[in-house]
């Protein structure tokens, strides 16, 4: 399974904005869960159907992993 890593490049009260680390996809939310689901969908939308097979994952700062790995979109066993 491949793993996405969004890079928190912007951190104001109520704006996160984060940047794909291998992908050009850039998105914003108002929370950090807001940020999580924004990624999920953008990486559905990106990668169409391929998105089963990603995980995601957002860091703040230098190496600081801001929330747990979650499957993408629906479980793998729905994909097919």
């Amino acid at each position: 399974m491949r793993e996405v890593v969004f890079r928190v490049l912007a951190e104001r009260p109520g704006h996160l904005e984060a940047q794909a680390e291998s992908l050009p996809i850039r998105i914003t939310a108002p929370t950090l869960e807001e940020l999580q689901h924004e990624a999920r969908e953008a990486l559905i939308e990106h990668l169409g159907p391929a998105h089963c097979t990603v995980r995601v994952r957002v860091r703040r700062g230098p190496g600081a992993a801001v929330s747990s790995i979650r499957p993408v979109g629906r479980p793998a066993a729905l994909c097919r």
